[in-house]
């Protein structure tokens, strides 16, 4: 595969002090395009061989181009804090906004690779580290990302030579570190792996460019061509199709007596509990919950937390009852309404990546990423095709967070029309209830068979078994905040047991 960057391809002095000029020139106009259109992020990858220049094209790159509308992020060995969470928290919070260009020094392709090269992880372990990481890229591709990644490359002479020269210069020889040369022993095997790497990764949405990193002038000129060439052509077809077409009126809902029922028709929404027996089963749920809290804490278990349901279905009074029960120290509660600027511009999923609680420690999502297969769906904020893909990235999003260990608990809140009605009235008449409803609620009402519609098809695609969905018969606020605490402390027990 590497075979055609081994041909000693240069570009003379002359040739090359002619090209910059313009290459620059353009490369700041589209640049500046992207900025001001702010069509999709651009995501560039560097990688390859050690002493193949991938620190100075980096430099390169910073010195062409406007650094206002640049991000580099170079990744080094995992921190603290990066352990604490899921392989790809670390590069999520890397990812650029629309308008922006992101160069990533590093990425999800290093820990796999480096790993199997030396004996750490089977070959299964790569195949399926490449899988996700195909998985991980088509998302983002998917969302209108521009992902271009480089590598680059060497022969085993030529980087040997390479090496040996940086290390003669003074001013060069920091760039050549003991681990260089330790992976230079083992050049043959990194070969094998990177090339299984590259071509199971090399995809329609997201190609390998290989650049023969021998000659720095022609590997600047190589990458830097290259991104002007896919930006601009990336910028004319979103110029083509700029005009999103309006989502077609969606048709009025069937009537009751020809609908099918769903998931929700079959709880139980009389079940509830008396006053007395609440207060102290909620005193016992609550103790619990607070001792299974810190030996979760102790055994580094963390956990999230996620609460959907009805306008006015007690999500809030469910969470105020968890919460009084663990150590504020421990847990942050996340709020989620519409997504700001900042939050739009990147990945609908970005936002709630940033909030994955460190280990030990618990995020309650109020509301969460099934909005976009809620509220997007039903309002016409998502297309059909970005909703319907969704399902799978959430399922992946979540396999991720409890194959690293963490628990994750799932709740819909479900209410009859007539319940969620009277709180509404009640929520009118208290005064310090009035700012939680508005009009918007009534109109979220007026759409309860669509969403109903919805919630179905979202238990049905993504109640799995690493994240079931715990419908709660939330009528009776009592009776839904003793079986909330029960199913939270279960889970915990039964993620302690394999800690």
């Amino acid at each position: 595969m590497f075979e055609t960057a081994e041909l000693g391809r240069k570009i003379e002095k002359h040739d090359y002090e002619r090209l910059v000029p313009k290459l620059r020139m353009d490369l700041l106009r589209v640049q500046n395009e992207l900025f001001q259109k702010k069509p999709f992020p651009v995501i560039v990858l560097i990688m390859g061989v050690d002493g193949a220049g991938k620190g100075e094209t980096v430099n390169i790159l910073h010195e062409w181009m406007d650094p206002r509308y640049l991000e580099a992020t170079a990744f080094g060995p995992l921190s603290d804090e990066e352990r604490e969470r899921p392989d790809f928290w670390r590069f999520w919070r890397a990812l650029p906004p629309k308008g922006k260009i992101g160069i990533l020094f590093g990425s999800w392709y290093t820990r796999p690779i480096v790993q199997r090269a030396y004996g750490e992880i089977k070959k299964v372990a790569l195949e399926d580290a490449l899988a996700r990481i195909n998985t991980f890229e088509k998302e983002l591709a998917a969302d209108g990302a521009l992902i271009l990644k480089f590598w680059f490359h060497l022969g085993k002479k030529v980087q040997k030579k390479r090496l040996k020269s940086l290390e003669k210069d003074p001013k060069q020889r920091w760039r050549v570190t003991p681990q260089d040369w330790k992976h230079f022993k083992l050049y043959d095997t990194f070969y094998k792996v990177s090339t299984r790497a590259l071509r199971s990764t090399s995809t329609g949405e997201a190609p390998w460019t290989i650049v023969e990193g021998a000659d720095p002038r022609y590997r600047y000129l190589t990458v830097g061509q290259h991104i002007l060439d896919q930006l601009t052509r990336r910028l004319k077809e979103h110029a083509k199709g700029a005009t999103r077409p309006a989502p077609a009126e969606k048709p009025a809902p069937a009537p009751e007596r020809q609908r099918q029922p769903t998931i929700l028709n079959t709880l139980d929404l009389a079940r509830s509990v008396e006053k007395k027996k609440y207060e102290k089963e909620l005193e016992e749920l609550q103790g619990r919950l607070n001792a299974l809290a810190r030996k979760a804490s102790q055994k580094a278990v963390s956990t999230v937390l996620v609460f959907e349901g009805w306008d006015a279905g007690g999500k809030g009074g469910a969470i105020r009852r968890i919460t009084s029960a663990l150590d504020a120290r421990a847990y942050r509660v996340i709020p989620i309404a519409a997504p700001t600027d900042e939050e739009k511009s990147h990945h609908y999923l970005w936002r709630f990546w940033r909030h994955i609680p460190r280990a030990g420690r618990i995020t309650i999502y109020d509301r969460s990423w099934y909005g976009r297969v809620m509220v997007e769906r039903v309002e016409g904020f998502a297309a059909e095709h970005e909703w319907m893909r969704a399902y799978k990235e959430i399922n992946n999003f979540e396999e991720q967070l409890t194959g690293h260990g963490t628990v994750v608990v799932k709740f819909w809140l479900h209410i009859s029309k007539d319940e969620q009605l009277r709180r509404f009235k009640e929520r009118e008449k208290t005064s310090y209830k009035q700012y939680k409803i508005t009009q918007e609620d009534y109109r979220n009402r007026a759409k309860w068979d669509d969403y109903e519609l919805a919630v179905n098809d979202m238990v049905e695609r993504t109640s799995t078994e690493y994240a079931p969905w715990h419908l709660i018969e939330a009528n009776d606020k009592y009776y839904a905040r003793l079986k909330i605490l029960g199913v939270i402390c279960r889970a915990l027990e039964g993620a302690l047991k394999k800690a």
